[in-house]
């Protein structure tokens, strides 16, 4: 279906819905995503759409302009452009025969996004949101940076769509002028990356698109989902405690995924939970759903540590509001003896620490997606890295839930400096898993916006936030927290040596610990996971996945290593055969600024019939002192011959990161 825009341009879409639907309209729900969907999410779309179509909505799957099958160029994310489309896609959705004048959206990640974004502009047809997966603030919440560090997310998201954004419409679907518009996309979509280390504070370019700018915008109700493993999980908080209209959060075990499908399990029946706010919302029905508390978590059991969990042992745990009166704030104080304790430290001093640059090589990634490898695994050697304080062997479980916060009292001896912090529960035997983790550019230590050289020697108390989790410490097992100056590659390291003075008098770690609480156990069980019928297609070659960390003998440097993507499948129903391969690498030496590396290479490409295309695109982020150093290629085929070949090497000042 063509959705057409104010300025001419047509957005692509599918819609399903009721056979009645154009007698009898029904309330729409849109979601409106880069992500192509006659291809890239055809599979997850047949699970979801047809389901609720099925229950009595008309479901609207729009590509982006520049997109999938609509015209145009998306130069970047969540631009002006992309959500005044949205806003205006929402009145056509409105105005269409089959449409009784209510429409919702939903979007897990980009859709997610611009999902919060949106409801801020207040279109009039808009009734409520679901936002899975996402952020209110850009800067300071996304993948590209946190507490003011450079995030190793950041280059594999640019190179993911530095691939994606090579690819045409299908000719099936725009007839012959599949190539112009092809050709437009290879030469204006950019270089992402580039765009956002250009950005290196909470400017004015982040600010766009991030709703905690003015929280009183969004006024229609919203729920708002997450994961512990899910990159996003802090936004639901802070979703909850500031938005003024109706309002849910629900948080699980689950990676960045759809509940119903969600991993580490237990999946829940997440439609049907859509359904019930729907109905609520868009047909004006009683289901309940707003009867229940206003935050439901997964408060999950000590396990141990693991690159991949199939499924984790926990229970739901109901809060009335954000902040929770169930939570008691408790501070556990630093001894120079390296005990961490409720009781004042019979030993404070200074401790002087450089962690070697390798330790971060255990974390994962940023954002989990329940691929095998991107959990955090054993954290013994990135802790012997670290600088470390424990409990005791606890006697009863202890339970938190929250953001747990960290003050330090320090100095270092470099004008820039990092600080990483990891929450590990470590059972009798030593086995270790990360909970939770923080980390602080220390030059952002009163401001993301604008940061400020550090004296060295000078003294400094500064606050490192924790990421939230609901976890239950086991019996016999033990609390760590690990102090370490780098954390690659989840953060790029600080562009000289730096070592750090920790004085432990003054440094506390607060912990949010909860007791359970009678409510916990009036929750009612969610339904089980269901979803239509699963898109039919044929896998002809299978991915590449691995996930490894390389210690090379003879240099020294320690490498991340892997490989993601679908393969190469053909989708049966439209006869399109889909390449899709990536690869990421990951390289330091312990001991040396100047040897941080990233590469990123994806393999992209459509065939069918006598028509193919493929793409290649590779990126490398290094740095020095001074400056960060991007090096990218691209190349695309149609059959055999080369048609458009492009490479970038560009230097980007460092600004204090």
């Amino acid at each position: 279906m063509e959705v057409p825009m104010p300025d001419g341009c047509i957005l692509a879409a599918r819609v399903w819905m009721p056979e009645d639907a154009g007698d009898k309209p029904v309330p729409a729900i849109l979601e409106y995503l880069p992500y192509r969907k006659n291809d890239y999410t055809a599979g997850r779309d047949a699970s979801m759409q047809p389901y609720l179509a099925g229950h009595g909505y008309a479901v609207v799957r729009l590509d982006l302009r520049g997109a999938g099958d609509s015209e145009g160029l998306m130069k970047d994310e969540y631009l002006a452009q992309e959500l005044q489309d949205g806003f205006d896609a929402i009145q056509w959705i409105a105005d269409q025969q089959w449409c009784d004048g209510n429409v919702g959206m939903i979007g897990i990640s980009w859709g997610g996004f611009n999902g919060l974004q949106i409801a801020a502009m207040q279109p009039p047809a808009l009734k409520t949101i679901i936002t899975l997966c996402s952020t209110d603030d850009r800067y300071a919440d996304d993948v590209h940076y946190m507490g003011g560090c450079l995030l190793g997310e950041q280059l594999s998201w640019a190179s993911i769509m530095f691939g994606r954004n090579t690819l045409p419409p299908d000719p099936r679907n725009v007839g012959d002028r599949w190539r112009d518009l092809w050709m437009e996309r290879l030469e204006g979509s950019g270089l992402w990356l580039k765009n956002w280390l250009e950005h290196q504070t909470r400017d004015r370019f982040w600010k766009h698109g991030s709703v905690c700018e003015d929280w009183n915008a969004i006024q229609i109700p919203v729920y708002a989902v997450s994961g512990w493993a899910d990159g996003y999980c802090r936004s639901v908080f802070r979703l909850m405690e500031n938005l003024k209209g109706p309002k849910k959060g629900l948080i699980g075990p689950w990676a960045h995924k759809y509940p119903h499908i969600g991993e580490p399990g237990p999946a829940i029946g997440f439609l049907k939970e859509e359904l019930r706010w729907w109905d609520h919302w868009l047909k004006g029905k009683e289901t309940g759903i707003m009867d229940e508390p206003t935050l439901r978590l997964f408060m999950q059991k000590s396990v141990a540590p693991k690159g991949w969990h199939e499924s984790r042992e926990g229970r739901w745990v109901a809060e009335p509001s954000w902040p929770s009166p169930n939570i008691d704030r408790t501070s556990f104080h630093l001894g120079a003896d390296g005990i961490l304790g409720r009781d004042k430290p019979s030993q404070c001093g200074a401790l002087t620490h450089q962690s070697p640059l390798d330790v971060g090589m255990a974390s994962g990634k940023w954002c989990g997606y329940a691929k095998p490898g991107d959990a955090p695994i054993d954290q013994r050697g990135d802790d012997a890295g670290s600088l470390c304080f424990e409990t005791a062997p606890l006697e009863t479980p202890l339970e938190m839930a929250g953001d747990a916060n960290l003050t330090l009292k320090l100095s270092v001896d470099r004008p820039m400096a990092q600080v990483a912090a990891r929450i590990v529960d470590v059972d009798p035997n030593g086995r270790s898993t990360r909970v939770s983790y923080g980390v602080l550019n220390l030059t952002h230590r009163n401001s993301h916006e604008h940061p400020e050289p550090l004296e060295p020697g000078k003294v400094y108390t500064v606050t490192v936030p924790m990421k939230h989790v609901a976890q239950q410490f086991a019996a016999g097992h033990r609390i760590r927290l690990a102090i370490s100056t780098s954390y690659f590659p989840m953060i790029w390291p600080a562009p000289e040596p730096v070592t750090m003075t920790l004085h432990t008098d003054g440094s506390t770690l607060e912990l949010p610990l909860r007791e359970p609480v009678a409510a916990d156990n009036t929750l009612a069980d969610f339904l089980l996971a269901e979803a239509a019928t699963a898109l039919e297609t044929e896998q002809i070659e299978e991915p590449d996945c691995y996930w490894e960390i390389v210690n090379d003998a003879e240099t020294g440097a320690v490498e991340m290593r892997l490989a993601d993507g679908a393969g190469l499948y053909k989708i049966v129903s439209n006869d399109l055969t889909v390449k899709n391969q990536g690869y990421e690498r990951y390289r330091i030496h312990p001991d040396d600024q100047s040897s941080a590396e990233g590469e990123v290479f994806w393999e992209c490409g459509f065939k069918r019939d006598d028509w193919s295309m493929r793409s290649e695109t590779a990126t490398r982020l290094t740095s020095d002192k001074d400056d960060f150093i991007i090096e990218a290629s691209l190349k695309a085929w149609e059959g055999d011959e080369l048609v458009y070949s492009r490479e970038w090497d560009k230097r980007i000042p460092r600004n204090l990161v």
